[in-house]
């Protein structure tokens, strides 16, 4: 890492994610939203370089534009897409606790 660089605190969780999206030859709506989302977290950020090269390198894996990325993203918001809580990502602007208000 050269002087200036920063690491960011997400990084470890978001190696996982994009190690597996390097891994989607056929991507889900949800991994066009993580993609999106990351490429979000990551531009301008000043590190996190690996991550920052790899997302460019899934956008060619899927043949997509970061323009066109974003445009299938937010057809994708518009249907009422939620992304599934999952442990530690269960909290947030995401996360619905309606159900487990119904005690």
């Amino acid at each position: 890492m050269s002087s200036g660089e920063q690491t960011h605190p997400l990084h470890a969780a978001d190696r996982q994610t994009v190690d597996r999206l390097l891994a989607a030859q056929q991507p889900t709506d949800a991994d066009l939203v993580d993609a999106a989302r990351l490429l979000m977290r990551y531009q301008g950020f000043p590190g996190a370089r690996d991550l920052q090269d790899d997302l460019a390198k899934i956008l060619q894996l899927w043949q997509l534009t970061r323009d066109e990325l974003h445009r299938r993203t937010r057809a994708i918001w518009a249907t009422g897409f939620r992304p599934a809580p999952d442990g530690a990502d269960a909290v947030g602007s995401g996360f619905d606790t309606t159900d487990q208000d119904n005690v």
